[in-house]
């Protein structure tokens, strides 16, 4: 039987506890000590009436403070005198020298280790007012940007980011990829998006939003929906509702993420969004760079306002009533946001008006008396006849089925569609998959899509639109980038070689490789996630976007389209963008630009997209030129 612990072991105990709390502790150890040493000194000085040479008996408080000096400094006993004063004197220096250099090791070890939980990114933040970014993916950079660019009116706001990165790391990487962050500082912590003390320590309760990414694992939205559950469920979150934008994967999971987050959360489908995307973009030309001026914050963008002096006007006569903006929908006070609404509906106090504009202040009403609108211009041509469409799908990828789907809400009876893609990728399609379609009949060849002789024996030049999608989920990132850039390479020599038009839509993954490709003409936009941070960032600073961005690219209600000039106005004559709108709007549509087909292959001019253009100026249209309008269909 083991005896009960000695006084010796319960002290040796209490002095391993106290060495274990860290710097602050041994510091102490080493001031206790000193003090022992000093004292010890200045008793033996006293009691012993030890004095230098010539000089009288030393007070204990005078023979401390000799003590003191020495312990401090070696070099203060080079001048003492007398052989007793000087042995005391040595002894107490030998402690000093012991306990400074024991305090520098100390004070060195303790910094190092402080930098070293820097480093960590374990400190608490301290910011109000900030958004939060939670999740590390190549996303982050172009989230960045743009949020860079709409705080540039702001004295100082902050971004913070949660990532599973070594925070140095990550704040080196915005660094090297976004240099000038201008007014907003970058703030970087390492920890888990669905650790409820890591969310703490970003101040996750002072934050005005909060965008949590979709990482790259083999479950992506669990991990969404675990964030979620940890910021809404916090025992300790504040009281305000969060304002919370996050990406989901798999529309099977929409529902659970939707009741998780509730009210608090703006949820962004990345499939159905770039299926929709890619189905638009590829039937209309220049439709990509419209869709990229709306979303960024570069030019211009979607603002909401409220305007109670157009109470009792309508909606058509307000759309006149703007320089240099352009009101584009309505969200009643009651009822549900529209885009494009009647053009009799009457404006109600309380309602907040949608615009296009440089800026939320530069929405104002104009102050020209006379808008000059030319009647003699105004014309409405025929409809545009919708004739059968080919389509061309080299690649899969499990966004497939969901564009050829988008797709037939928008093609003429008769259409087809033909999926060439490696045997791998399209071994599981069924004809049951296809079931459902009601424009479109469609065929499946296996094949290599970066085989040249095989592009050449498939005549695509028969074909109006060509779809690249890539091997996301057969093949690596780099992988999958490398065989779509190849095939663009090989689809451009062929329309180059033959003469042959036909509009190319490319996907991509990584928005480094995008840019690889270098992109000469509207038609070859290459569709990647970053429109999809492009759209995180806007409605992470209005949530109310989310229900906008929804319903321009749901074929339920009013989309973006790109009509023949003709429709809306004489040609060949100078004509201002008033006459224009007021033409769309007899039509029950809104127009917010024009692209002219001339500068299709300037990059510089926007491929000849011209957004929210100055109502007063003259513009002078072909019969290949279009007008951009807001439309059922």
């Amino acid at each position: 039987m083991k005896k009960d612990p000695g006084f010796s072991d319960k002290l040796r105990y209490y002095f391993d506890n106290t060495l274990a709390r860290g710097t602050i502790a041994l510091i102490g150890w080493l001031a206790v000590i000193s003090l022992v040493i000093i004292v010890i000194g200045a008793g033996i000085l006293a009691i012993g009436g030890l004095h230098q040479t010539g000089e009288v008996p030393l007070s204990f408080g005078e023979a401390a403070w000799e003590s003191l000096m020495r312990t401090l400094d070696a070099g203060t006993m080079g001048g003492d005198e007398g052989w007793g004063f000087r042995w005391v004197m040595f002894f107490v220096t030998i402690g000093g020298v012991f306990i400074i250099s024991t305090l520098i090791g100390i004070l060195t070890s303790g910094l190092e280790s402080k930098i070293e939980d820097l480093r960590k990114g374990r400190s608490l933040v301290i910011e109000k007012n900030h958004t939060i970014i939670l999740g590390w993916t190549d996303q982050i950079f172009t989230i960045i940007s743009e949020l860079v660019e709409a705080n540039a009116n702001q004295k100082d706001a902050c971004i913070v980011l949660l990532g599973d990165k070594d925070k140095i790391a990550m704040q080196d990487e915005v660094r090297g990829r976004i240099p000038n962050t201008k007014t907003t500082r970058i703030v970087a912590r390492t920890g888990s998006p669905i650790d409820m003390e890591d969310l703490e320590i970003v101040s996750i309760n002072t934050s005005k939003s909060i965008i949590i990414l979709s990482p790259e694992t083999d479950d992506p939205d669990s991990e969404v929906i675990k964030a979620l559950l940890a910021i809404v469920n916090n025992p300790g979150r504040r009281n305000q509702p969060f304002h919370i934008v996050a990406e989901i994967r798999d529309p099977q999971n929409l529902g659970v993420s939707q009741m998780v987050g509730k009210d608090e959360v703006e949820l962004v489908l990345v499939s159905s969004l770039i299926a929709r995307i890619i189905a638009q973009t590829c039937r209309q030309s220049g439709l990509s760079v419209v869709y990229t001026e709306l979303l960024d914050f570069g030019g211009d963008e979607i603002y909401f306002k409220n305007m109670d002096d157009l109470s009792g006007k309508t909606f058509a006569e307000c759309a006149l009533m703007f320089e240099d903006s352009t009101l584009i929908g309505l969200c009643p006070v009651v009822g549900n946001l529209q885009l494009n609404p009647p053009m009799e509906t009457v404006i109600s106090p309380g309602d907040q008006l949608i615009f296009i504009s440089e800026d939320d202040d530069t929405v104002l009403l104009s102050k020209k008396q006379d808008i000059e609108i030319d009647e003699t211009s105004i014309i409405h041509g025929n409809t545009e006849t919708g004739r059968p469409e080919r389509t061309l799908i080299l690649g899969w990828n499990n966004r497939g089925l969901e564009i050829i789907r988008e797709l037939d809400n928008y093609v003429p009876d008769g259409s087809e569609v033909l999926v060439v893609a490696e045997g791998d990728s399209i071994r599981d399609l069924r004809k049951e998959d296809f079931n459902g379609l009601l424009h479109q009949n469609f065929t499946i060849q296996s094949g290599e899509t970066t085989d040249r002789r095989l592009l050449d024996s498939l005549e695509i030049g028969t074909y109006h639109h060509v779809i690249i999608l890539c091997y996301s989920d057969t093949l690596s990132i780099q992988q999958a980038d490398a065989e779509t850039l190849v095939t663009l390479l090989h689809l451009r020599d062929i329309s180059e070689k033959t003469g042959k038009v036909f509009s190319i839509v490319s996907e991509m993954l990584d928005i480094r490789n995008r840019n690889l490709a270098d992109v000469t003409r509207a038609d070859d936009f290459i569709v990647s996630n970053k429109l999809i941070s492009l759209m995180l960032a806007q409605i992470s600073e209005n949530k109310q976007l989310n229900a906008v961005f929804t319903d321009i690219f749901d074929p339920d209600g009013s989309e973006i389209y790109l009509k023949k000039a003709s429709r809306y106005i004489k040609l060949n004559q100078p004509v201002n963008f008033y006459s224009i709108v007021e033409s769309a709007a007899r039509l029950g549509e809104v127009a917010i630009g024009y692209r002219i087909k001339a500068l299709a292959n300037d990059p510089s001019r926007a491929y000849g997209v011209v957004v929210n253009p100055d109502k007063s100026n003259k513009i002078t249209l072909n019969e290949n030129d279009r007008i951009i309008v807001l439309a059922e269909n």
